[in-house]
């Protein structure tokens, strides 16, 4: 019976868990302004700014403050493929995305190991975590785990024609 009681109790926990805020940022929130790494700040080197064994350079242009000045929908990329395979493959979905959508949408790769302050700014505790900003610096979706390239596809372009809409 004691046995019954613990389980019960734990189950509890583990529900009311959820109800606990953890302080990290919601949708609906404005995203942080802060200076992360550039490639130009660590001289071009991809290592100095990423785990990631197949960067795309294109990821590492803008800091984050840089970015959210441009006033672009923008997908922050939390993952860090050193210690992570499905990081790994998040990154290799949004080349497609990059190549799809060009200039109309930012993509940032923040890496734990290279950009931990962005992971600490925004209270991001694991990884892959994605967050799709509007060009209002308001997070849009948040996301744990790896998506789907049509899931942020969809997304993507719904938010880009309500901006557009918006005018």
């Amino acid at each position: 019976m004691k046995i019954w009681r613990y389980l019960g109790i734990f189950l509890m926990l583990v529900l009311l868990s959820g109800c606990v805020d953890d302080g990290s940022y919601k949708v609906g929130m404005t995203v942080p302004s802060l200076h992360t790494k550039t490639l130009k700040d660590v001289g071009g080197d991809l290592s100095r700014i990423t785990s990631y064994r197949y960067p795309d350079k294109r990821m590492y242009e803008y800091s984050l403050d840089e970015a959210l000045a441009k006033e672009q929908v923008m997908v922050l990329a939390f993952a860090t493929p050193g210690h992570c395979t499905q990081c790994d493959k998040h990154l290799q979905m949004l080349k497609g995305i990059m190549d799809k959508y060009g200039d109309e949408v930012l993509i940032l790769h923040m890496d734990q190991y290279q950009n931990p302050e962005a992971f600490n700014a925004l209270v991001v505790i694991g990884d892959p975590w994605t967050y799709i900003v509007d060009g209002k610096k308001t997070i849009r979706l948040k996301r744990a785990g790896r998506m789907l390239y049509n899931e942020v596809d969809a997304v993507l372009a719904a938010l880009l024609k309500e901006e557009k809409a918006a005018g």
